[in-house]
């Protein structure tokens, strides 16, 4: 019988450990989550902590508690725990032997071999650190390979042909940018850039000196000195930056803060998502410098990636996938966990090591896009009914996306929501699968936030909710079978074309709900149609501002007469005058 060798993510704020399974990876629990913060501590009675434990401790306690000591890796220094001091490898083997005794108990025995990933861009100091490391925590280190190789391998085990791959990994800590070629017998690092000083940490951070400035000049207090205030603000930023991944705004919420102070300070300061991603946009800024400065090194371009990869849970940040979407011309892969994928592709290559076979992770993912639909600009024009997609295709469900929205005029006090499937900027050209209206809403100026809330499980429902933010003014449609449905439309349009060929025969299955469908389209394709036709009529000459107001008026005429046949007519003349005006 062959040694278990686990596959680990030793990681700068979480690490995990895999084994491969029945031929595909999985992730191990440890204290009964996946994932093992890098934090360790001692408790009042001198006893270790390693974990979820000593990172909540560390909120009171961050005199004897230590956190992101792989930044440390490779360096000659140590670092005070208690009334003592460590070396980062010695850190680094507590949380290695946790995972390792984590392992153990959960396959009956005993593990001596282990995979351990690090940055593409650690030092040979710092790989030679981690394996000490392993050495300390009663492990052989088989194979140190790096974390763009371990994320390949998660993707693209079972390719066959290779493929150039761009690997993006923005952790708590370090920052690395790869190009990779995967698939086959190999997969290499063909280039990499990066920052192993650069992560979520430094997000963190920024928030951190956004609250304490806010507590300077609305408290006139500095907490900077108090180091147990300072670890609570700390912990309480980084659930809000984890909050604002998947929501337009976040509390940060601290009583007692500083309870000496007379009166007591209370903390509480709301982040939006806008104001967040502006404090972290420089960083974001240099990360796509990394991407150009590793494509360089590799000697390609943009047009030579077939795919972008998204690892480490800083990358769930909306700002970093659309920039690179902006940027490389494609939509980022995450449906394996950001946080857990290079754990997975450590096993991976632990497995292959060992000579087993393997096999790709298995994950849930959406193969549509799900959003509504808003007022925005099209074709260098206002449109109203611009695509916004909250649930990309491809994500792992189930998912809980949300995004603010605010009306457009004073006193508005409704609003009509359509919930669409697909992919298309313009939502008319996309699959509307439910719609519902907002109303009630508060009497105040334009600018009222609405938060559009899209909830999709595994038995596809999807679930929209809208909320007045100011009131918390809120309802909500559950759609049955979303992830299906466009199928199934599909399956009937397609009946419908056969049908038609064959003998002109009704196809079995349509229905008046099919038509009932095609009539609502068609009426909001006219309403759109005669809102941009009368935006032209400002800048029309006289004869074609007459024909503008002619066409308008048939429309509106058959609109109002319930006239399907009518109204496909003038909405096609409309059209036509409509594209040689703009033409």
């Amino acid at each position: 019988m062959t040694d278990i060798i686990i596959g680990i993510d030793l990681g700068t704020t979480n690490s995990e450990v895999a084994v491969i399974r029945d031929g595909r990876p999985q992730l191990l629990e440890v204290d009964g989550s996946h994932i093992l913060p890098s934090v360790v501590g001692l408790a009042d009675d001198g006893t270790l902590l390693v974990g979820q434990a000593a990172r909540n401790q560390y909120v009171l306690y961050p005199e004897r508690s230590i956190r992101s000591v792989k930044r440390r890796m490779g360096e000659d220094v140590t670092l005070p725990m208690g009334d003592t001091s460590y070396s980062p490898q010695e850190i680094s083997a507590l949380i290695l032997k946790r995972l390792k005794r984590a392992a153990e108990e959960q396959l009956g025995e005993s593990v001596g071999k282990a995979v351990i990933t690090v940055p593409a861009y650690f030092s040979d100091a710092q790989r030679q650190a981690t394996r000490d490391a392993g050495e300390l925590a009663g492990l052989e280190v088989v194979r140190i390979i790096n974390e763009p190789t371990a994320a390949a391998l998660a993707y693209e085990v079972d390719a066959t042909e290779p493929r150039t791959i761009l690997v993006y990994d923005l952790g708590g800590g370090t920052f690395d940018c790869s190009v990779v070629r995967a698939g086959g017998d190999v997969t290499e690092v063909l280039a990499s850039h990066g920052n192993n000083h650069l992560g979520g940490d430094d997000f963190d951070a920024k928030l951190i000196e956004h609250v304490v400035n806010y507590l300077k000049t609305e408290h006139d207090c500095d907490p900077s000195a108090e180091r147990r205030a300072m670890a609570r603000i700390t912990r309480a930023c980084e659930t809000a930056k984890i909050a604002l991944s998947d929501a337009p705004y976040a509390r940060i919420e601290e009583e007692y803060l500083l309870p000496d102070r007379d009166p007591p300070i209370n903390l509480s300061l709301e982040i939006s998502r806008i104001d967040y991603e502006a404090m972290i946009e420089g960083y974001i800024d240099e990360t796509l410098e990394a991407v150009h400065t590793a494509l360089k090194g590799a000697e390609l371009t943009v047009a030579d990636i077939d795919e972008v990869v998204l690892v480490g849970g800083a990358t769930r940040t909306p700002l970093i996938q659309e920039r690179l979407e902006e940027t490389l011309g494609m939509q980022p892969r995450a449906e394996i966990d950001p946080d857990l994928c290079v754990a997975a592709g450590a096993a991976i290559q632990a497995a292959v090591m060992a000579g087993e076979t393997t096999h790709s992770v298995l994950v849930d993912i959406t193969p549509y896009t799900f959003g509504t639909s808003a007022v925005g600009e099209m074709g260098g024009m206002f449109y109203p009914h611009c695509f916004i997609p909250l649930i990309r295709k491809n994500s792992p469900i189930p998912i809980t996306k949300s995004k603010g929205f605010t009306t457009m005029v004073d006193g508005q006090d409704a609003v009509d929501i359509h919930i669409y499937q697909g992919e298309d900027p313009d939502a008319l050209n996309n699959t509307e699968i439910g719609e519902f209206k907002v109303e009630g809403l508060s009497d105040v100026p334009a600018g009222n936030v609405i938060v559009m809330r899209f909830e999709l499980d595994l038995d596809g429902i999807l679930k929209v909710t809208a909320t007045e933010k100011r009131t918390g003014l809120e309802k909500h449609i559950a759609i049955d079978n979303a992830m299906t449905r466009f199928e199934s439309q599909g399956l009937d349009a397609a009946k419908q074309r056969l049908a038609a060929l064959i003998d002109d025969e009704p196809a079995e299955g349509a229905s008046a709900a099919d038509a009932e469908t095609e009539e609502h389209r068609q009426q909001v394709k006219a309403k759109a149609l005669l809102e941009k036709a009368e935006r032209l009529l400002a800048s029309a000459s006289a004869e074609d501002k007459e024909d503008l107001i002619d066409l308008i008026e048939a429309v509106r005429d058959t609109l109002a007469a319930d006239d399907q046949d009518g109204l496909e007519r003038s909405v096609a003349a409309l059209s036509d005058l409509i594209y040689y005006l703009e033409s």
